[in-house]
Protein backbone atom coordinates (compact mmCIF):
# COMPACT_ATOMS: atom_id res chain seq x y z
CA UNK A 1 0.00 0.00 0.00
CA UNK A 2 1.42 3.54 -1.20
CA UNK A 3 1.59 6.74 0.62
CA UNK A 4 -1.55 9.16 0.39
CA UNK A 5 -3.77 11.57 1.88
CA UNK A 6 -6.84 10.91 3.19
CA UNK A 7 -8.36 11.90 -0.61
CA UNK A 8 -6.71 9.17 -1.86
CA UNK A 9 -8.03 6.93 1.19
CA UNK A 10 -11.93 7.33 1.01
CA UNK A 11 -11.47 7.64 -2.83
CA UNK A 12 -10.05 3.89 -2.53
CA UNK A 13 -12.73 3.00 -0.21
CA UNK A 14 -15.65 3.75 -2.04
CA UNK A 15 -13.63 2.40 -5.55
CA UNK A 16 -14.33 -0.92 -3.64
CA UNK A 17 -18.28 -0.41 -2.98
CA UNK A 18 -18.00 0.08 -6.99
CA UNK A 19 -18.47 3.74 -6.92
CA UNK A 20 -17.88 5.01 -10.71
CA UNK A 21 -15.47 7.33 -10.80
CA UNK A 22 -13.12 6.76 -7.88
CA UNK A 23 -9.84 4.95 -7.90
CA UNK A 24 -8.50 2.47 -5.72
CA UNK A 25 -5.63 4.70 -5.20
CA UNK A 26 -3.85 3.06 -2.25
CA UNK A 27 -4.72 -0.55 -3.57
CA UNK A 28 -7.14 -1.73 -0.80
CA UNK A 29 -8.97 -3.96 -3.33
CA UNK A 30 -12.61 -4.58 -3.95
CA UNK A 31 -14.72 -4.72 -0.29
CA UNK A 32 -14.81 -8.38 0.77
CA UNK A 33 -18.48 -7.52 2.31
CA UNK A 34 -19.66 -4.61 0.80
CA UNK A 35 -19.44 -2.85 4.19
CA UNK A 36 -16.68 -0.31 5.21
CA UNK A 37 -16.28 2.08 7.60
CA UNK A 38 -14.00 4.99 8.30
CA UNK A 39 -12.88 6.11 12.16
CA UNK A 40 -10.98 9.62 11.96
CA UNK A 41 -9.53 9.79 15.13
CA UNK A 42 -9.10 13.79 15.04
CA UNK A 43 -5.21 14.85 16.02
CA UNK A 44 -3.87 11.23 16.99
CA UNK A 45 -0.30 12.01 14.46
CA UNK A 46 1.54 8.61 13.83
CA UNK A 47 4.20 9.95 15.91
CA UNK A 48 2.24 10.23 19.22
CA UNK A 49 0.94 7.00 18.71
CA UNK A 50 4.17 5.37 17.95
CA UNK A 51 5.07 6.61 21.39
CA UNK A 52 2.23 5.95 23.48
CA UNK A 53 -0.11 3.32 21.22
CA UNK A 54 1.54 0.20 23.06
CA UNK A 55 -0.40 0.68 26.58
CA UNK A 56 -3.53 -0.55 24.28
CA UNK A 57 -3.43 -3.96 22.75
CA UNK A 58 -6.30 -2.91 20.23
CA UNK A 59 -3.66 -0.66 18.12
CA UNK A 60 -0.82 -3.81 18.09
CA UNK A 61 -3.74 -5.92 16.45
CA UNK A 62 -4.45 -4.07 13.50
CA UNK A 63 -4.31 -6.41 10.27
CA UNK A 64 -1.94 -3.78 8.50
CA UNK A 65 -0.17 -0.55 9.54
CA UNK A 66 1.24 2.20 7.73
CA UNK A 67 1.35 5.73 7.43
CA UNK A 68 -0.91 8.73 4.98
CA UNK A 69 0.40 12.20 4.89
CA UNK A 70 -2.03 15.20 6.38
CA UNK A 71 -2.59 17.63 3.50
CA UNK A 72 -1.60 21.11 3.90
CA UNK A 73 -2.69 23.13 6.19
CA UNK A 74 -2.52 20.37 8.66
CA UNK A 75 -5.63 20.63 9.84
CA UNK A 76 -9.24 19.62 10.67
CA UNK A 77 -11.28 21.48 8.03
CA UNK A 78 -8.88 21.50 4.93
CA UNK A 79 -8.33 17.25 5.96
CA UNK A 80 -11.87 16.63 6.47
CA UNK A 81 -13.18 18.18 3.24
CA UNK A 82 -10.49 16.39 1.69
CA UNK A 83 -12.03 13.00 3.23
CA UNK A 84 -15.38 14.14 2.14
CA UNK A 85 -14.96 14.95 -1.60
CA UNK A 86 -12.00 13.02 -2.32
CA UNK A 87 -10.02 16.42 -3.81
CA UNK A 88 -7.24 18.07 -2.47
CA UNK A 89 -7.83 22.02 -1.24
CA UNK A 90 -7.04 23.54 -4.44
CA UNK A 91 -10.12 22.19 -5.77
CA UNK A 92 -12.69 21.63 -3.17
CA UNK A 93 -11.62 25.52 -1.57
CA UNK A 94 -11.15 24.72 2.35
CA UNK A 95 -7.69 26.46 2.37
CA UNK A 96 -7.30 26.48 6.44
CA UNK A 97 -8.83 27.51 9.70
CA UNK A 98 -9.70 30.47 8.87
CA UNK A 99 -9.67 32.67 5.12
CA UNK A 100 -10.59 35.79 3.94
CA UNK A 101 -14.31 35.88 2.35
CA UNK A 102 -13.23 37.62 -0.88
CA UNK A 103 -15.28 40.13 -2.03
CA UNK A 104 -16.22 41.57 1.71
CA UNK A 105 -14.98 44.87 2.16
CA UNK A 106 -11.58 46.16 3.51
CA UNK A 107 -9.89 44.71 5.22
CA UNK A 108 -12.86 42.01 4.84
CA UNK A 109 -13.82 39.40 6.55
CA UNK A 110 -12.52 35.96 7.90
CA UNK A 111 -14.63 32.80 7.66
CA UNK A 112 -13.68 30.39 10.54
CA UNK A 113 -14.74 26.95 8.62
CA UNK A 114 -15.71 25.17 11.99
CA UNK A 115 -18.07 28.24 13.29
CA UNK A 116 -18.93 29.24 9.84
CA UNK A 117 -20.74 32.41 8.78
CA UNK A 118 -24.92 32.14 8.41
CA UNK A 119 -23.97 34.85 5.69
CA UNK A 120 -21.97 32.40 3.30
CA UNK A 121 -23.78 29.04 1.62
CA UNK A 122 -21.72 26.23 2.52
CA UNK A 123 -23.06 24.36 -0.56
CA UNK A 124 -22.20 27.65 -2.49
CA UNK A 125 -18.60 27.97 -0.72
CA UNK A 126 -17.77 24.50 -1.32
CA UNK A 127 -19.08 23.09 -4.67
CA UNK A 128 -17.46 20.31 -5.38
CA UNK A 129 -19.94 16.77 -5.05
CA UNK A 130 -18.94 14.74 -1.65
CA UNK A 131 -18.01 10.93 -2.53
CA UNK A 132 -21.30 10.69 -0.03
CA UNK A 133 -23.54 12.21 -2.49
CA UNK A 134 -21.83 10.30 -5.36
CA UNK A 135 -22.27 7.15 -3.60
CA UNK A 136 -26.08 7.72 -2.71
CA UNK A 137 -26.75 7.57 -6.21
CA UNK A 138 -25.59 4.47 -7.29
CA UNK A 139 -27.05 2.56 -4.63
CA UNK A 140 -24.36 2.66 -1.47
CA UNK A 141 -26.39 3.70 1.96
CA UNK A 142 -23.67 6.42 3.39
CA UNK A 143 -23.79 6.99 7.33
CA UNK A 144 -22.03 9.62 9.48
CA UNK A 145 -21.59 8.88 13.38
CA UNK A 146 -20.52 11.61 15.22
CA UNK A 147 -21.49 14.34 17.94
CA UNK A 148 -24.26 15.69 17.85
CA UNK A 149 -23.56 19.13 18.23
CA UNK A 150 -22.27 18.91 14.36
CA UNK A 151 -25.21 18.02 12.60
CA UNK A 152 -26.35 21.05 11.03
CA UNK A 153 -22.96 23.15 11.56
CA UNK A 154 -22.14 24.96 8.09
CA UNK A 155 -18.92 22.72 8.05
CA UNK A 156 -20.97 19.73 7.89
CA UNK A 157 -22.81 20.98 4.93
CA UNK A 158 -19.83 22.18 3.14
CA UNK A 159 -17.48 18.85 3.86
CA UNK A 160 -19.54 15.75 4.20
CA UNK A 161 -22.93 16.33 3.43
CA UNK A 162 -24.73 13.36 1.27
CA UNK A 163 -24.21 11.02 4.59
CA UNK A 164 -27.30 10.36 6.78
CA UNK A 165 -26.18 11.67 10.01
CA UNK A 166 -26.36 10.02 13.16
CA UNK A 167 -25.54 11.65 16.30
CA UNK A 168 -24.11 9.85 18.87
CA UNK A 169 -22.08 11.56 22.06
CA UNK A 170 -21.03 8.19 24.29
CA UNK A 171 -18.48 6.01 22.82
CA UNK A 172 -21.12 2.75 23.49
CA UNK A 173 -23.50 5.09 21.59
CA UNK A 174 -21.56 5.52 18.29
CA UNK A 175 -20.42 2.17 18.15
CA UNK A 176 -23.80 0.82 18.03
CA UNK A 177 -24.88 2.95 15.48
CA UNK A 178 -22.22 2.32 13.52
CA UNK A 179 -22.93 -1.02 13.40
CA UNK A 180 -26.73 -0.35 12.94
CA UNK A 181 -25.28 1.26 9.78
CA UNK A 182 -23.85 -1.04 8.53
CA UNK A 183 -26.54 -3.60 8.59
CA UNK A 184 -27.12 -4.29 5.09
CA UNK A 185 -24.46 -4.55 2.39
CA UNK A 186 -23.33 -1.77 -0.07
CA UNK A 187 -23.15 0.76 2.86
CA UNK A 188 -20.63 3.01 4.32
CA UNK A 189 -20.12 4.21 8.05
CA UNK A 190 -17.99 7.03 8.62
CA UNK A 191 -17.06 7.56 12.36
CA UNK A 192 -15.53 10.50 13.89
CA UNK A 193 -13.99 11.52 17.44
CA UNK A 194 -12.36 14.92 18.37
CA UNK A 195 -11.51 13.29 22.31
CA UNK A 196 -7.61 13.73 21.54
CA UNK A 197 -7.62 17.10 19.77
CA UNK A 198 -8.97 19.11 22.32
CA UNK A 199 -6.86 17.05 25.02
CA UNK A 200 -4.12 18.44 23.14
CA UNK A 201 -4.86 21.67 22.64
CA UNK A 202 -5.92 22.49 26.19
CA UNK A 203 -3.30 20.58 27.94
CA UNK A 204 -0.77 18.93 25.44
CA UNK A 205 0.18 16.27 23.59
CA UNK A 206 1.07 13.51 25.97
CA UNK A 207 -0.56 15.08 29.21
CA UNK A 208 -2.06 13.06 31.14
CA UNK A 209 -5.46 14.19 29.76
CA UNK A 210 -4.27 13.08 26.68
CA UNK A 211 -3.48 9.65 27.55
CA UNK A 212 -6.92 9.57 28.99
CA UNK A 213 -8.05 10.36 25.50
CA UNK A 214 -6.03 8.10 23.42
CA UNK A 215 -7.64 5.44 26.20
CA UNK A 216 -11.05 6.07 25.08
CA UNK A 217 -10.19 6.25 21.61
CA UNK A 218 -8.78 2.38 22.30
CA UNK A 219 -12.07 2.06 23.82
CA UNK A 220 -13.82 3.01 20.17
CA UNK A 221 -11.70 0.83 17.79
CA UNK A 222 -12.19 -2.17 20.43
CA UNK A 223 -15.94 -1.72 20.59
CA UNK A 224 -16.26 -1.58 16.73
CA UNK A 225 -14.56 -4.82 16.13
CA UNK A 226 -16.72 -6.65 18.59
CA UNK A 227 -20.07 -4.72 17.47
CA UNK A 228 -19.36 -4.07 13.31
CA UNK A 229 -20.86 -7.15 11.00
CA UNK A 230 -18.68 -10.06 10.29
CA UNK A 231 -15.78 -8.81 7.80
CA UNK A 232 -16.64 -5.22 7.66
CA UNK A 233 -13.04 -3.77 7.05
CA UNK A 234 -12.60 -0.71 9.57
CA UNK A 235 -9.91 1.72 8.67
CA UNK A 236 -8.66 4.46 11.24
CA UNK A 237 -6.70 7.13 10.47
CA UNK A 238 -6.38 10.69 11.56
CA UNK A 239 -6.61 14.30 10.10
CA UNK A 240 -3.47 16.15 11.50
CA UNK A 241 -1.01 15.05 13.84
CA UNK A 242 0.32 18.33 17.02
CA UNK A 243 2.89 19.48 18.71
CA UNK A 244 3.75 21.45 21.74
CA UNK A 245 4.78 25.04 21.47
CA UNK A 246 8.09 25.88 22.93
CA UNK A 247 8.02 29.61 21.51
CA UNK A 248 5.27 32.10 20.94
CA UNK A 249 5.82 35.32 18.88
CA UNK A 250 3.03 37.52 18.64
CA UNK A 251 2.77 39.12 15.54
CA UNK A 252 2.89 43.44 15.64
CA UNK A 253 3.72 42.69 19.72
CA UNK A 254 7.11 45.05 19.50
CA UNK A 255 8.30 43.93 16.08
CA UNK A 256 7.47 45.43 12.25
CA UNK A 257 5.62 42.08 11.17
CA UNK A 258 2.06 43.95 10.70
CA UNK A 259 3.89 46.35 8.45
CA UNK A 260 0.78 46.34 5.61
CA UNK A 261 -0.90 43.18 6.50
CA UNK A 262 -4.15 43.88 6.44
CA UNK A 263 -6.03 40.71 7.78
CA UNK A 264 -4.40 37.75 9.87
CA UNK A 265 -6.17 34.80 8.67
CA UNK A 266 -5.52 30.44 8.80
CA UNK A 267 -3.92 30.15 12.58
CA UNK A 268 -0.55 30.11 14.82
CA UNK A 269 1.37 27.16 12.83
CA UNK A 270 0.26 28.25 9.01
CA UNK A 271 -0.93 31.65 8.74
CA UNK A 272 -2.45 33.33 5.73
CA UNK A 273 -1.60 36.97 5.45
CA UNK A 274 -3.61 39.56 3.47
CA UNK A 275 -2.16 42.64 2.81
CA UNK A 276 -1.98 45.96 0.79
CA UNK A 277 -1.76 46.03 -3.30
CA UNK A 278 1.85 45.61 -4.33
CA UNK A 279 3.63 44.65 -1.06
CA UNK A 280 3.93 41.78 -1.14
CA UNK A 281 7.21 41.26 -1.87
CA UNK A 282 8.55 43.62 0.89
CA UNK A 283 6.71 42.06 3.61
CA UNK A 284 7.85 38.12 2.40
CA UNK A 285 11.89 39.92 2.60
CA UNK A 286 10.38 41.58 6.46
CA UNK A 287 9.11 38.22 7.80
CA UNK A 288 11.82 36.18 6.20
CA UNK A 289 14.62 38.22 8.24
CA UNK A 290 12.63 38.49 11.00
CA UNK A 291 11.80 34.79 11.52
CA UNK A 292 14.73 33.18 9.50
CA UNK A 293 15.06 29.41 9.60
CA UNK A 294 12.02 29.17 11.93
CA UNK A 295 9.44 29.44 9.45
CA UNK A 296 9.19 29.41 5.46
CA UNK A 297 7.49 32.22 3.89
CA UNK A 298 5.81 32.26 0.31
CA UNK A 299 4.24 34.54 -2.16
CA UNK A 300 0.70 33.28 -3.13
CA UNK A 301 2.44 32.93 -6.37
CA UNK A 302 5.19 30.49 -4.91
CA UNK A 303 2.75 28.62 -2.86
CA UNK A 304 0.65 27.60 -5.93
CA UNK A 305 3.39 26.82 -8.10
CA UNK A 306 4.80 24.83 -5.43
CA UNK A 307 2.39 22.81 -5.09
CA UNK A 308 0.97 23.02 -1.58
CA UNK A 309 -2.93 23.51 -2.12
CA UNK A 310 -2.50 20.79 -5.07
CA UNK A 311 -1.46 20.24 -8.52
CA UNK A 312 -5.04 22.19 -9.43
CA UNK A 313 -6.10 25.48 -7.83
CA UNK A 314 -9.52 26.66 -8.67
CA UNK A 315 -9.96 30.78 -9.60
CA UNK A 316 -12.14 30.63 -6.00
CA UNK A 317 -9.37 29.47 -3.94
CA UNK A 318 -7.24 31.86 -6.00
CA UNK A 319 -9.75 34.49 -4.41
CA UNK A 320 -9.29 32.88 -0.67
CA UNK A 321 -5.64 32.58 -0.25
CA UNK A 322 -3.60 34.76 1.99
CA UNK A 323 -1.45 36.81 -0.17
CA UNK A 324 1.34 35.48 2.16
CA UNK A 325 1.52 32.13 3.43
CA UNK A 326 4.19 31.79 6.35
CA UNK A 327 4.38 28.70 7.92
CA UNK A 328 6.39 27.75 11.14
CA UNK A 329 8.81 24.92 12.06
CA UNK A 330 10.02 23.60 14.80
CA UNK A 331 7.83 24.87 18.22
CA UNK A 332 7.05 27.85 16.75
CA UNK A 333 3.71 29.84 17.18
CA UNK A 334 2.52 33.27 15.42
CA UNK A 335 -0.45 34.41 17.22
CA UNK A 336 -2.76 37.20 16.21
CA UNK A 337 -2.61 39.68 18.39
CA UNK A 338 -6.45 39.99 18.24
CA UNK A 339 -6.32 36.19 19.58
CA UNK A 340 -3.70 36.20 22.23
CA UNK A 341 -5.87 34.24 24.75
CA UNK A 342 -7.41 32.36 22.71
CA UNK A 343 -4.32 31.18 20.62
CA UNK A 344 -1.75 32.01 23.26
CA UNK A 345 -3.57 29.41 26.04
CA UNK A 346 -3.15 26.33 23.96
CA UNK A 347 -0.49 24.06 24.42
CA UNK A 348 -1.04 21.87 21.24
CA UNK A 349 -0.92 23.11 18.13
CA UNK A 350 -1.01 22.00 14.20
CA UNK A 351 -0.92 23.28 10.80
CA UNK A 352 2.48 22.87 9.70
CA UNK A 353 4.60 20.87 7.73
CA UNK A 354 6.51 19.25 10.44
CA UNK A 355 6.90 15.38 10.65
CA UNK A 356 5.00 15.13 14.13
CA UNK A 357 2.22 17.33 12.25
CA UNK A 358 2.21 15.96 8.83
CA UNK A 359 2.43 11.92 9.62
CA UNK A 360 -1.20 10.31 10.26
CA UNK A 361 -1.78 6.75 10.83
CA UNK A 362 -3.54 3.84 8.47
CA UNK A 363 -4.45 1.14 10.46
CA UNK A 364 -7.15 -1.42 9.33
CA UNK A 365 -9.10 -3.83 10.88
CA UNK A 366 -11.61 -6.45 10.08
CA UNK A 367 -14.57 -7.47 12.24
CA UNK A 368 -14.56 -10.85 13.14
CA UNK A 369 -17.58 -11.07 15.29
Amino acid sequence: MTAGTLASLSNSIFASLGVPGCNDELGIGPSPTKRECLVLIDGMGSLALEEFGNNYSIFSQAISKSNLNSIFPTTTTVNLTSLGTGELPGVHGMLGYTVRVPRSGEPGRLLNALKWDERVDPVIWQKTPTLFERANSFGVTTSQISAKRYENTGFTRAALRGATYIGANQISDISSQAALALHSENSFAYVYINHLDVAGHEEGMGSEKWLQALATVAQLLTELNEKLPVGTRIWVSADHGMLNATEKIILGNDNPLLNSVTLIGGEPRARHLYVRAGSENEIKSLYEEFLGEKAQVFTKSEAVSGGYFGSVVSEDSLDRIGDLIVIARGGLILIDPERVKQEGSMVGHHGGLDQIEVLIPLLAYQSQT
